[in-house]
């Protein structure tokens, strides 16, 4: 690959251990994002992944729905609960509980507390609200999310690695689901 001198490099590698070991592996070859675009998806520059990668992450790009980073007023607030319950910052798992969890309270209270399946799943269809990721809805048609993804680059900010906005895309949908519903 370095030797074809890409102007960029999309990678896809599973989060947990495998990013670190890749940073490795380009810089081993001679490729850091300084010369050649890194692009991924968002689990390769989380926070765990990024200490991991040290300084061969600065200037990777990724797109992803959620960050602890994102700069809102009710993030924030998310962010300092979550520390103080559980001693380390929010992921998309914890952001997407948030969510379920919000999504399963206001489908109750449409349905005045009636929990069967088929109320839940009608009272859920078209459901919006700000969540720490930013706006998010239901879409009534497919009942998948809609949300933001982030456009992000890692850079240092203050003597540590983060996730730095840089652009975004809103209202994404499914695209296959979506393209089904034209």
């Amino acid at each position: 690959m370095k030797d074809a001198n890409p102007e960029a490099l999309f990678i896809f590698v599973p989060g947990g251990a495998q990013p670190a070991a890749l940073a490795k592996a380009l810089v081993e070859r001679g490729m850091d994002a300084s010369k050649i675009k890194i692009l991924g998806q968002g689990e390769i520059t989380e926070e765990n992944a990024l200490r991991g990668m040290g300084e061969a992450a600065l200037g990777i790009v990724t797109a992803f729905h959620y960050d602890y980073n994102h700069d809102s007023k009710l993030n924030k607030e998310f962010v300092a609960a979550f520390n103080a319950d559980y001693k380390h910052n929010p992921d998309l798992f914890g952001v997407g509980a948030y969510d379920g969890m919000h999504v399963i309270y206001e489908a109750l209270k449409k349905t005045n507390g009636k929990s069967d399946g088929d109320a839940l799943v009608a009272a859920a269809k078209g459901l919006a609200w700000e969540s720490p990721r930013g706006p998010v809805s239901i879409d009534p048609q497919t009942r998948d999310i809609i949300q933001t993804v982030y456009i992000r680059r890692v850079e240092n900010v203050g003597g540590a690695l983060k996730n730095v906005e840089i652009d975004k895309v809103e209202n994404v949908k499914d695209p296959v689901k979506a393209r089904m519903t034209q």
